[in-house]
């Protein structure tokens, strides 16, 4: 069950890096979307990591 989740939350990062990745070729590193989408991305990667530490 843990696995699944750590690929579930993998898939999700690696959705939000790309969608971070192309909003910061077309706004400005401080446009609200930009930081809300790198908010929510470092919340996916705390949420990974702390799942990781208690399967490890």
């Amino acid at each position: 069950m843990s696995n699944n989740k750590l690929e579930d939350l993998s898939r999700k990062i690696e959705k939000l890096r790309k969608q971070l990745n192309e909003l910061g070729k077309v706004k400005s590193l401080y446009d609200p979307e930009v930081v809300d989408t790198s908010q929510k991305l470092d919340e996916l990667l705390n949420e990974y990591e702390r799942l990781k530490n208690t399967i490890s």
